[in-house]
């Protein structure tokens, strides 16, 4: 009877084991969608970095339709809008609604302009002053401009950051590791007794650490699909609040992340439990008190 009474004090008990992956999970989560986040947000403003090509005045239409062809046959150009000075003077008058344009000017000063967003990977002081020396060559061409100084700062700060970032990401990682396997050993602490009487009895190592292993696996489960709502729920409400984040909303790379969440949670519960199954079971009873 004393001994069934141990067994029944020692019955696994699941619930808070689940409960403190789970937290260390949803954690990790918002960690990893913070830093998904602020590399999208790096690779949107590389994205909107601006080439502004000037064409010579007085240039016929087919020599201005093979450079604007020229340009855009370069692969670093993302996207281009080719403006005539009929549509640049047009712009102009949008953005100045009320202007009298004969009572301020006779003739139209606008240049021509083909102006380009980069490729983000293209994005890079000396590549885009290799590119700004290859466009001036070009015969039709009058000037090339682009925030330089911007340029510059842009990817000074987005390297710093990416440093920062992932320093940042294996620390946690680490944290991480270490508070699911610390929650896992306190539950498998519980256990210790239930485990010492099973081999007392002659069971097997792996008879009574497989059953602990599917349980470590169903648990990490669990706790990676509780975890996951969460984050979910919670990039749900911030997009909700937070609208301009919705840009970087990017659903392959969230579900990616998602399973990487379930992922670790099984592979962190099934090593944690193995282990603390096969520590108590080279411990001497004496020991285990």
């Amino acid at each position: 009877m004393a001994k069934i009474a141990s067994i029944k004090r020692g019955k696994p008990s699941y619930f808070m084991s689940i409960l403190g992956v789970t937290l260390v999970l949803f954690l990790l989560g918002i960690i990893g969608w913070l830093i998904i986040n602020a590399n999208k947000l790096g690779q949107h403003f590389r994205e909107n970095v601006e080439v502004n090509v000037y064409i010579r005045e007085n240039l016929n239409p087919k020599d201005s339709l093979d450079l604007v062809n020229y340009i855009a046959s370069k692969p670093y150009v993302r996207e281009y809008i080719y403006t005539t000075k009929e549509m640049a003077k047009q712009k102009f008058l949008e953005d100045n609604p009320g202007e009298d344009w004969q009572k301020v000017l006779t003739e139209n000063p606008f240049p021509q302009s083909i102006d380009f967003k980069l490729k983000k990977e293209f994005v890079d002081p000396d590549t885009l002053a290799n590119i700004k020396a290859d466009i001036e060559k070009q015969t039709y061409v009058s000037e090339v401009r682009y925030q330089q100084a911007l340029v510059d700062k842009l990817v000074k700060n987005l390297r710093r950051a990416s440093i920062i970032f992932l320093v940042g990401a294996i620390l946690i990682s680490l944290v991480v590791i270490i508070l699911i396997d610390n929650t896992i050993r306190l539950a498998m602490f519980s256990n210790r007794f239930l485990i010492k009487t099973m081999q007392m009895v002659g069971a097997t190592r792996w008879f009574i650490a497989k059953p602990m292993n599917i349980r470590a696996i169903i648990n990490g489960t669990i706790s990676g699909m509780i975890a996951i709502v969460a984050v979910y729920l919670l990039i749900m409400v911030l997009e909700k609040y937070i609208p301009e984040i919705r840009v970087l909303h990017d659903n392959a790379t969230l579900t990616l992340l998602f399973v990487v969440l379930i992922i670790l949670g099984i592979c962190i519960t099934l090593f944690s439990t193995h282990r603390s199954v096969i520590k108590y079971l080279k411990m001497k009873l004496d020991d285990l008190y």
